[in-house]
């Protein structure tokens, strides 16, 4: 299964790619900001997952999310975002735009193998 991770931060991306490599998901593509995810998704088609940060420069993941609910060709994408944004406003306008589930930051490994099971249709 082949994801991408997005977030400005490289130790968040290196944290994400870490766990995702001990639950057993080892093809996971990068990028450091929406701009950079946009480009990745858009030559990469076969991207199973996006998890994406909230807030970063150039094009932040709102905007990213928006832009890939836009295409046809991702508007089943599973969508995790990753952010130090917790408000139910947040949350919600999320949701609004086409996220699948939703993870604050800080978060421990087993918070994103849950969300990654809901969004994946695995039980636990």
């Amino acid at each position: 299964m082949k994801l991408l991770v997005v977030d400005d931060s490289s130790t968040m991306r290196r944290i994400i790619k870490n766990t995702l490599a001990r639950l057993g998901y080892k093809d996971v593509l990068e990028g450091e900001d929406g701009e950079q995810g946009w480009a990745t998704l858009d030559a990469n088609p076969d991207i199973e997952m996006l998890i994406t940060d909230w807030n970063m420069p150039n094009m932040n993941g709102l905007e990213l999310v928006k832009k890939v609910r836009a295409d046809e060709r991702f508007k089943d994408l599973p969508i995790i975002m990753v952010t130090t944004e917790g408000g139910k406003a947040e949350v919600i306008t999320a949701l609004k735009a086409g996220v699948n589930n939703y993870i604050v930051k800080p978060f421990t490994p087993q918070v994103l193998k849950e969300k990654l099971g809901a969004v994946m249709g695995v039980a636990e």
